[in-house]
């Protein structure tokens, strides 16, 4: 029986005992509906369907930015921000940085949830891995990551690109693009990045620094692995099968092709290069990074600078 005649069947019932014999003590429990549900339905059946009900307010004090105008802020951010697909907490870390608005990041997330602004996102199942699932160093310059992608023009066809990205700070050391991609080019990035970092080229500049790289034929080759030892460098090899292992380097390529490739079409070899060169200039700058402390790469490292010349001073 559905709840609606029951009702019924108990109302007359209820009214007929009152009548003949009022009695405080007859409860709607006895029918085996709760007493709760019986009067609760009853008051909705009495109120006025017509009036729009009021939503809910929020309880407590309220707080000093409203939804509205913490929306509103939200929305400009977007709009000036250089990337995009860009998630909660860069958004709630820019307010409270750039314009001195200091609200719960959860609050940001629902406001940006049931707006439809968050990015489109799609969970990964993650499987048990030999690793430790820790490739993050504690300082700079203990190990860096390499690794090579691909880029497809209309005029040249597929050009390569070969990165180099710091382990600690998620970095972008070094990058060449080249038509082939093979140990030349991969020795390209590498040096670009040991320059950057050390100043110069010579024997033994980056010693002590590890290098991780997948086994790729361009870092096998032999003429990669005596450049690197020339540099005073050690090669430490991915898992086979596990790019995981390398995720600091894949992770750098992902949100580059997510800028600067994805639904864009490049005509030559030379646009690629200057929206690269245009990208890592802009991601170290500004690119925040959670591990960091939603800081970008280079503000890291400069507070990194900052805090040994102290000590050591």
């Amino acid at each position: 029986m559905s709840i609606k005649p029951l009702m019924d069947i108990i109302a007359v019932t209820s009214r007929q005992a009152s009548n003949r014999n009022p009695d405080p003590g007859r409860r709607p429990s006895a029918y085996a509906y709760p007493r709760s549900s019986f009067y609760a339905d009853a008051d909705r059946r009495r109120a006025d369907t017509t009036t729009t009900p009021v939503p809910a307010q929020r309880r407590g004090p309220k707080p000093r930015v409203s939804d509205d105008a913490l929306l509103a802020a939200i929305r400009a951010d977007l709009a000036r921000s250089p990337w995009h697909g860009e998630g909660h907490r860069k958004v709630w870390a820019r307010l409270r940085v750039l314009d001195g608005v200091r609200v719960a990041r959860k609050r940001v997330l629902r406001l940006m949830r049931e707006n439809s602004l968050l990015s489109p996102h799609r969970a990964r199942t993650r499987y048990a891995t030999p690793h430790d699932r820790q490739i993050i160093t504690d300082a700079p310059n203990i190990m860096w990551a390499t690794d090579a992608t691909q880029i497809i023009t209309v005029q040249d066809g597929k050009v390569w690109l070969f990165g180099v990205a710091e382990h600690w700070n998620a970095e972008a050391l070094g990058w060449h693009v080249a038509k082939r991609g093979d140990r030349y080019a991969a020795v390209q990035a590498v040096s670009m990045a040991v320059r950057k970092v050390f100043g110069h080229i010579n024997s033994s500049a980056a010693r002590g620094v590890a290098l991780r790289h997948d086994h790729g034929s361009a870092f096998l080759a032999e003429h990669f692995h005596n450049q690197i030892r020339f540099w005073g460098m050690t090669p430490s090899y991915a898992f086979v099968g596990e790019p995981e292992t390398n995720g600091v380097i894949e992770r750098f390529f992902r949100t580059l092709k997510e800028q600067i490739v994805h639904g864009r079409i490049y005509q030559t070899i030379d646009e690629v290069r200057d929206a690269v060169r245009d990208f890592i200039a802009r991601y170290n700058a500004e690119w925040l990074i959670e591990k960091n402390g939603l800081r970008s790469p280079s503000d890291t490292r400069a507070a990194w600078y900052e805090t040994v010349m102290k000590a050591a001073a």
